[in-house]
C-alpha cells in the first residue's frame, strides 16, 4: 500500500520544512511510560516520542477501522508498532494487551478521546492501564504556529510548513493514587493547558 509510505514522508517534509521548540523536560527515565496526546495533535507525535527514546520500543493503541489501518501502517516507518482496537470496540481485549505491553517493557501511546471521540473527553482506558501498571503518564500537546484544521469529529490538525511546532509535555505523572474522576480531571487540565 503505498498511500502510508506517502504519509510517512509527508510528515518528515513538514517536520524538517518547520521550527522546532520543545517545552519539555530533559529525561522521562527509563520505566515504560504511557504517552497521551488527543486525537486531533497526533500527528507529529512521533518525534516528540523520539526525543526520549533514541531506539523506539513503543505500541500505539490505534482503530481498527480502516483510518485506522492507514494510521498503523504509517507509524511503522517511525518506528512504532500497534495494538489495533479500540475503548469502544473490543475495548477489554485492546486493554488487555497494553497492560501485557507495558509489563514486557514497552512504552504506550494513546489518545484519551480517541478513536471516535466525544473530542477532548478522557476515556477509562489510559486510566485503567496506568493503575494496573503503576506506569507513570506523560502528557503531551502539539501546538503548530501555521495549520491546517480538518473539520472532523476531532478537529485533526495538520502543520503548515514554515512555522514552528510547539511540543509541550509534562513530567511523567503518577495517578495510581487518584480516584478515577480525579485522574480524569488531571490528564484532562494538561491535555487543555495551551489550547487557545
Amino acid at each position: 500500500m503505498i498511500v502510508p509510505f506517502i504519509a510517512s514522508i509527508f510528515i518528515r517534509l513538514l517536520y524538517a520544512t518547520n521550527k522546532k521548540k520543545f517545552h519539555s523536560p530533559d529525561s522521562v527515565g527509563n520505566k515504560p511510560i504511557i504517552f497521551a496526546c488527543w486525537h486531533g495533535e497526533l500527528l507529529m507525535l512521533p518525534y516528540l516520542y523520539l526525543k526520549y527514546r533514541k531506539i523506539p520500543h513503543a505500541k500505539v493503541l490505534i482503530s481498527s477501522h480502516f483510518d485506522g489501518m492507514l494510521i498503523s501502517k504509517t507509524i511503522k516507518y517511525f518506528g512504532l508498532e500497534t495494538i489495533s482496537g479500540s475503548t469502544n470496540r473490543n475495548a477489554t481485549r485492546v486493554l488487555m494487551q497494553g497492560i501485557k505491553a507495558l509489563k514486557d517493557g514497552y512504552d504506550i501511546g494513546i489518545t484519551p478521546d480517541g478513536p471516535k471521540g466525544p473530542r477532548h473527553e478522557v476515556a477509562d482506558g489510559i486510566i485503567a492501564m496506568a493503575k494496573k501498571t503503576d506506569a507513570e503518564i506523560v502528557l503531551v500537546e502539539m501546538k503548530p504556529t501555521k495549520f491546517w484544521q480538518l473539520k472532523s469529529w476531532d478537529r485533526f490538525i495538520i502543520p503548515k510548513p514554515f512555522g514552528t511546532l510547539n511540543y509541550y509535555s509534562t513530567s511523567p505523572i503518577n495517578i495510581s493514587s487518584l480516584e478515577i474522576e480525579d485522574a480524569r480531571n488531571l490528564i484532562k487540565e494538561n491535555l487543555l493547558k495551551h489550547e487557545s
